[in-house]
C-alpha cells in the first residue's frame, strides 16, 4: 500500500508512541508501519476515548430531550457573567479516524476537542487531520490528554501533552488543553491513589501545564468519579468540563458553581455544549490566566 507523506508522518508518530509491549507483541512493526489496518488496530487497543470509561461505568441515559436542555445556558459563564447562549461542539479521538469536518460544520458544530495523548507513550495518529481540519473549517479547537495517574507523575504527563500537540496560544481559535480524569480502564477506580494523592497528581499536572502555557487546563470528569477519587478544590483556577449522559447536568463536582463545558451524550458521537455565547468562547481561547 502506498501512502502520502502526510499519512506516513501520522503513522510514524503512532509507531514511535507505541509502548514496548505493543512493539514486542508484533501489533506494529517497521515492516507493516504503512498499513492503515495496523494503525487502526493500534488505536483500538491503546486509545481510550474521552468518556469511554464513564459510559462503561455510569451508562448513557441521554435522550433527545437532553440536547434541548444542553442548549439552555446555565448560570454564570466562564467570564463570571450570566450565560445568555450556548455553543455546540464535539470531541474526537483516534477511533474516529479522518473526520469530515465540513459535515459537522454544516450541522452547526462550532468547537471541537481532539485527543492528543495518553500516559507518556501514546499519541493519536489522526491528531493532525482532526486538530488542523477542525481549525481549517472555522472551528475553535482544543486538545485533550487522557490521564493515567498510576503510570507517571502529573508533571511528566503534562509535559508530554504540551510537547505532542496539547499546547495553547492566545489566538482566539485555540482552547486551553483539557485533562481527562475518569475511571481507570485497567483496574482500580482511583488508580490505587488516595483522594489526597489524586488531588496532588491533578495539581501537579495543572500547575505544570500552566507554567508551560500561561493557561490552566480545563478538567473533564464526572461528578461520581470525582467524588470517589478527589478531595481538592480546583474551581477557582480550572474550567469544568462535566460528563453526564442524562436528562440534566445534575450536581456538579465539588465547589464548582457552574460548568464551562457539558458532555451530554456519546451518541452518535460525543456531544458537547459550551455554557456561553460564541464571543465568550473566543475569550476563553484568547485570554491568559
Amino acid at each position: 500500500m502506498s501512502t502520502s507523506p502526510r499519512r506516513r508522518c501520522q503513522i510514524a508518530a503512532a509507531v514511535c508512541a507505541a509502548s514496548a509491549a505493543a512493539l514486542l507483541s508484533g501489533l506494529i512493526t517497521p515492516a507493516d508501519a504503512d498499513d492503515a489496518t495496523s494503525i487502526d488496530a493500534y488505536v483500538a487497543q491503546y486509545d481510550h476515548e474521552m468518556g469511554s470509561q464513564i459510559k462503561r461505568v455510569e451508562g448513557d441515559q441521554s435522550n433527545p430531550g437532553t440536547k434541548v436542555v444542553a442548549q439552555r445556558p446555565q448560570g454564570l459563564d466562564v467570564d463570571g457573567v450570566i450565560a445568555t447562549a450556548t455553543v455546540a461542539g464535539i470531541d474526537v479521538s483516534g477511533h474516529q479516524g479522518n473526520v469530515d469536518w465540513n459535515s459537522y460544520w454544516g450541522q452547526g458544530v462550532r468547537f471541537a476537542y481532539v485527543k492528543a495523548t495518553e500516559n507518556t507513550n501514546y499519541t493519536n495518529p489522526y491528531f493532525a487531520q482532526q486538530y488542523n481540519g477542525s481549525y481549517d473549517v472555522g472551528m475553535i479547537r482544543g486538545a485533550y490528554h487522557f490521564a493515567t495517574p498510576d503510570t507517571s507523575t502529573g508533571a511528566a504527563q503534562a509535559n508530554y501533552f504540551v510537547d505532542h500537540g496539547g499546547g495553547w496560544s492566545a489566538d482566539g481559535r485555540t482552547l486551553p488543553g483539557a485533562l481527562d480524569m475518569e475511571y481507570n480502564p485497567y483496574g482500580a477506580t482511583c488508580y490505587g491513589k488516595s483522594k489526597s494523592a489524586m488531588t496532588a497528581w491533578i495539581k501537579d499536572f495543572s500547575d505544570t501545564y500552566h507554567a508551560r502555557t500561561n493557561k490552566y487546563p480545563a478538567i473533564y470528569s464526572s461528578t461520581s468519579w470525582w467524588g470517589q477519587c478527589v478531595d481538592g478544590d480546583f474551581s477557582s483556577t480550572n474550567p469544568l468540563w462535566v460528563a453526564r449522559y442524562a436528562s440534566s447536568v445534575g450536581t456538579l463536582p465539588y465547589n464548582w458553581g457552574t460548568y464551562t463545558f457539558w458532555q451530554y451524550s456519546s451518541s452518535p458521537i460525543d456531544q458537547d455544549t459550551f455554557n456561553g455565547s460564541i464571543d465568550r468562547l473566543v475569550v476563553l481561547a484568547t485570554n491568559h490566566d
